[in-house]
């Protein structure tokens, strides 16, 4: 009796956000937001702050860090009972470390009495699997980040050449469009333009390859470790393949490609100079910047290219695509969409006192409202990218933004591809993640595309990094951290 008192107590204090809002409850209350230093996503915040301050009379503080700092600023921040910061705008994958640790408050009976959020809205990957954890949900999301092929339309019609859709497919458009000059200013361009930088997370770019070799039976399969004994999913003809094919989309790049981030390759594709590009959602809205872009029009997006081949878990052999074996498969072929990164998500502290809480929670409801978040997602500069239902049926959000319809429908036709797929890879989320993919799996890659390892060397040291983190932090504690991000039941 007293347990369901508190429940429908709960229910009753977080019940329709947005008129609680409007009344002007928050009055005389001050919160910290913390995310990193922008324009990026820091943008956003701030313009939506100042409107939630005069609907709500709250008070909202932005604090900026650099993103290399931010993990541990909210971890250190919270950890030591500072508790500086009322929520976060952060990186869902650190809720791997954050849940455990007590820092995060379970937003799940707020959001389930929250009308105005409209949550069946938002895409199924990232309400059951990006925003949750361990069958609770911490997270609102704010932006939907997974990974796409851009193409030049101008240029696959002179070539003659279909968008691609396997692998083999990519290398073949970037081989043919190689060296050719495709803006007209009479220098040679580029077949593929993809962020190889050391130190600056490319590996998202790797595992957007590698996923459609690795995952074919849904994202609760997982694409990293076997979610049974926790072995690193490395020594196998898959990522022998993936390997292969990442080296060679350098053979077709800029010269000084190992250097490139991701924005020089955007730069890059929206002066003309790329015919291909792996991305999130931001070429397709860069793209259509008067003041930057020269492919307005020019450019069209599919679902990460996929493979007629799968790893057979327990041979380590690839082996071709049957029903059982690919059941997303269409037409034979596997695609693995990758949410890399995740997307930037509202997170609040546990700590924080509840009127804090309660406007911290209104502020994220109201940024990720289809209102308002139906336009940000079309402004390049936000760094939000489409997450919702609403974002990819709004037709006319798209032209108003300034997309021919038929360039809106090709952008819109990839992300609802991508968004809806069954398949799609959850980036890692347990403890040490960072260490896992930013150090060992990062420098292994770097080595491998500079030369200096070989294939199977590659598989090694990720391998043997992996199973050393794993050992130090307990296998039986990484496995479980695993399968609680994945949603899979004990």
């Amino acid at each position: 009796m007293v347990a369901n008192l508190a429940k429908w107590l709960v229910l009753l204090a977080f019940f329709s956000v947005s008129a609680l809002a409007q009344s002007g409850r928050f009055q005389g209350v001050s919160i910290n937001v913390l995310t990193f230093t922008g324009p990026q996503i820091a943008e956003p915040l701030r313009r939506h702050a100042k409107e939630f301050e005069e609907k709500t009379g709250a008070k909202v503080n932005v604090v900026v860090v650099p993103f290399a700092d931010l993990y541990q600023q909210i971890l250190t921040d919270a950890t030591t009972g500072t508790n500086s910061y009322d929520a976060w705008i952060f990186a869902p994958q650190w809720m791997a470390d954050f849940v455990p640790a007590g820092i995060m408050e379970d937003l799940t009976e707020r959001i389930k009495s929250d009308r105005e959020i409209q949550w069946e809205d938002i895409g199924a990957f990232f309400r059951n699997f990006s925003a949750s954890y361990g069958g609770k949900t911490y997270t609102v999301p704010l932006d939907g980040d997974f990974q796409m092929v851009y193409y030049r339309t101008d240029v696959l019609q002179k070539l003659g050449m279909k968008p691609p859709q396997t692998w083999d497919d990519y290398l073949a458009i970037a081989k043919a469009a190689f060296g050719k000059d495709w803006n007209g200013d009479g220098k040679p361009d580029y077949g593929s333009c993809i962020a190889k930088k050391r130190n600056a997370q490319s590996y998202w770019m790797f595992w957007s390859i590698l996923g459609g070799f690795l995952q074919s039976k849904g994202t609760q399969q997982g694409a990293f470790f076997d979610v049974d004994t926790m072995k690193p999913l490395v020594k196998n003809e898959a990522f022998a393949e993936a390997l292969r094919i990442y080296k060679e989309t350098t053979r077709y790049g800029p010269p000084d490609e190992l250097n490139l981030d991701v924005g020089d390759t955007r730069g890059l594709f929206t002066s003309g100079r790329c015919a291909l590009s792996v991305d999130w959602g931001d070429i397709g809205t860069l793209a259509i910047d008067p003041q930057t872009s020269k492919v307005k029009d020019k450019v069209g997006a599919v679902i990460l290219p996929g493979s007629r081949r799968v790893l057979d878990r327990a041979t380590g052999r690839l082996v071709s695509c049957t029903p059982a074996l690919c059941p997303y498969a269409v037409n034979g072929i596997n695609h693995a969409p990758y949410a890399a990164f995740g997307g930037w998500s509202g997170g609040i502290n546990a700590k924080a006192r509840p009127q804090a809480k309660d406007a911290a929670y209104a502020l994220f409801s109201y940024m990720s409202s289809p209102a308002v978040s139906g336009k940000d997602v079309t402004i390049g500069i936000t760094g939000f990218n489409p997450y919702r239902t609403s974002h990819f049926k709004n037709l006319k959000l798209w032209t108003e933004a300034g997309f021919s319809e038929a360039a809106a429908k090709n952008y819109l036709g990839a992300i609802e591809a991508s968004l809806s797929s069954p398949n799609m890879i959850l980036d890692l989320r347990i403890p040490k993640n960072q260490q896992y993919q930013g150090v060992v799996l990062d420098k292994a890659l770097s080595e491998f595309l500079a030369g200096q390892i070989s294939v199977q060397q590659a598989m090694d040291q990720i391998d043997s990094g992996w199973e050393e983190i794993t050992n130090a932090e307990g296998r039986e504690v990484q496995k479980r951290a695993y399968r609680a991000s994945l949603n899979i039941e004990k």
